[in-house]
């Protein structure tokens, strides 16, 4: 009865913390439907204005293609990254191991405004600043440790038995990285995958440093939005990129139970 009782109780305060943590985002829903001019709550009357405005203004929209590409891009060099990183750290398994482990996971304990410092200070020479793929380098940096968490999570729960056979049977390397681990360890390589986009999606700060003219991702041009003037443009933006990312974790989700039932049958 007691652990019942408990249950419910860590359930109900779940969902307390859930509401506490997401209410402050939901209210750009009613903000993006006024009909006003200016960031207001709406009284009685709804209109869709600001989001016709979004999508029908060549700015907003070259600023959403621009995320799309570094975001995407991101995704699939800190996937690549991380995961090899993962997978060669489980390999060796010693003392050095972990203390590369701990230098990689760096960009996660530094704070966002001292990376952007750096970037500055090293793109600058490079002469990659303010473009793609000076943002792309900088949110791969940031974004890799995400996918070397979740791909190591994965490992951690993976048979080395499972390599051994396959060595045994005469596989390579190759061959039992491509055909034994990562089958194993997919769901741990998406949800990286899904991180990384997402961190670079909403990256502001090393944006705002290392992008200026030629770059104008949609972070920065809803902090400019914000900033300059009220526009409630934004309030419509920010709706879409909250429709957005519970689309990418609903997916995320979808993609996990069928891995887990394949795996189940």
């Amino acid at each position: 009865m007691k652990t019942g009782l408990f249950s419910h109780f860590n359930r109900a305060g779940a969902w307390v913390l859930l509401m506490f943590l997401v209410t402050p985002a939901l209210i750009a829903i009613p903000v993006s439907l006024t009909p006003k001019r200016f960031l207001s709550m709406p009284k009685g009357e709804l209109s869709l204005r600001h989001f016709e405005k979004l999508f029908s203004s060549p700015e907003w929209m070259s600023s959403f293609f621009q995320s799309a590409v570094i975001g995407v891009s991101t995704a699939l060099l800190a996937t690549a990254l991380g995961t090899l990183c993962a997978i060669g750290l489980w390999r060796v398994s010693s003392k050095y191991s972990e203390v590369v482990r701990a230098f990689l996971l760096l960009p996660l304990i530094i704070p966002q405004i001292i990376s952007a410092m750096a970037f500055y200070r090293l793109w600058i020479p490079m002469g990659i600043i303010d473009s793609y793929i000076g943002l792309i380098l900088a949110h791969t940096i940031l974004a890799t440790p995400m996918v070397l968490i979740t791909v190591s999570a994965s490992l951690a729960n993976f048979d080395p038995k499972l390599e051994q056979a396959s060595k045994n049977l005469g596989a390579s390397n190759w061959t039992t990285m491509r055909r034994v681990i990562l089958p194993s360890v997919k769901p741990g390589v998406f949800a990286g995958a899904l991180f990384a986009f997402i961190l670079s999606w909403d990256e502001i700060v090393v944006t705002l440093f290392i992008s200026k003219f030629s770059v104008y991702t949609l972070p920065r041009r809803m902090w400019n939005g914000i900033r300059e003037n009220t526009d409630p443009t934004v309030a419509a933006a920010a709706v879409v990129l909250i429709a957005i990312t519970i689309l990418a974790f609903a997916f995320s989700a979808y993609m996990s139970r069928r891995n887990a039932s394949k795996d189940t049958a």
